[in-house]
């Protein structure tokens, strides 16, 4: 078969779960679009983390999965919360191929429930044998990983870029509300969905408290209203004078319209999570303090970043051993890089 194909094919990607993990499918659906330009392109998506997609231009629509909802809100959901209401669903759309860039067990059956004839995904899990084309889950970048699952399936990869998008109307808005003057905008990521990736709420406020005294710089944040009391935490940490210069957006943007605010950003500081690779698909450098996670795997793609970890992560919580200075090094660096060009 040559590519680009020009039919008019029915295509799934199934990525649910986790906000990182779906930003970095952005040069994969790339790809696929420039094999495929007539085919209809869906992507298999968590309420929430999915919408980091919404203004992809590669894709046509975002399908709703959320297998891990309880309760109410499982009942109350307008779409499928069980793997057979998921494979109920899609089968009725009659997809051609699927590719699947999750390497769960489940999410190798689902697409064989939902009868899609050809299938692609990692060998993991023991699910070889649900594929008929399958790549090994290597060594390397997860964008690289999820290019892998093309080229298994003889799908040339004719670039690796980052890239992001946003919309004009929310893009008005942030500038607006946007403070006045020209002072560089760091954006602070301190909290994690994973405790043992955490460092602490004491050295945010000193870094935070350093940025803007002695860097002169406008502090930014826009996270899950889960975490407010963390950020809370950190807030009453600083001297009142400070809270000026913190701009916490987290009440007035939606994970889809903190793309309008990363494209404004200067330089990202924090955790290794899935906010800093909205950043890194926005080319803003960023500073990171990676734990337990391979940094060789999860880095900033595509845009100038700098890793903090510590040498020994044995213990639960190895970030601890970074100290306040180190970090205030490396944002040193990445200010004055930023203030050159």
């Amino acid at each position: 078969m040559g590519y680009p194909d020009p039919r008019p094919l029915r295509l799934l990607v199934i990525r649910y779960r986790f906000i990182g993990d779906t930003v970095l499918v952005i040069p994969f659906l790339r790809n696929l679009r420039r094999a495929f330009p007539q085919a209809k392109i869906d992507v298999l998506v968590e309420p929430v983390s999915g919408d980091t997609l919404a203004h992809c231009p590669y894709k046509d629509e975002l399908l709703f999965f959320a297998p891990r909802l309880q309760g109410e809100k499982k009942r109350s959901a307008q779409f499928p919360t069980s793997l057979l209401g998921a494979a109920r669903f899609l089968r009725a759309r009659h997809y051609d191929r699927c590719y699947i860039l999750r390497r769960s067990f489940s999410s190798a059956i689902l697409p064989l429930l939902a009868g899609i004839p050809h299938r692609v995904g990692f060998a993991t899990e023991g699910r070889g044998w649900l594929l008929q084309r399958s790549s090994p889950y290597a060594d390397k970048h997860e964008v690289e990983c999820f290019l892998d699952i093309l080229r298994i399936d003889g799908i040339p990869v004719t670039d690796t870029h980052n890239e992001n998008w946003t919309d004009p109307a929310t893009d008005q808005r942030v500038a607006a509300a946007l403070p006045a003057g020209n002072r560089p905008r760091v954006f602070i990521c301190a909290k994690s969905v994973f405790p043992l990736k955490d460092w602490a709420p004491d050295r945010f406020a000193r870094l935070i408290a350093w940025l803007v005294n002695e860097r002169g710089c406008e502090v930014h944040l826009c996270d899950s209203l889960g975490n407010a009391s963390y950020y809370e935490e950190i807030r009453a940490l600083l001297p009142a004078p400070l809270a000026r210069d913190w701009i916490d957006w987290s009440k007035q943007l939606s994970i889809r319209e903190s793309n309008s605010l990363f494209r404004r950003i200067d330089l990202a500081v924090g955790i290794d999570t899935g906010l800093l690779h909205i950043a890194a698909s926005f080319h803003v450098p960023v500073v990171t303090l990676f734990g337990p996670l391979e940094p060789w795997r999860w880095h900033p793609w595509d845009t100038k970043h700098t890793i903090l970890r510590p040498d020994d992560l044995s213990g639960p919580r190895p970030l601890l051993r970074l100290t306040v200075t180190e970090v205030q090094t490396a944002v040193d660096q990445q200010l004055n890089a930023i203030v050159k060009t």
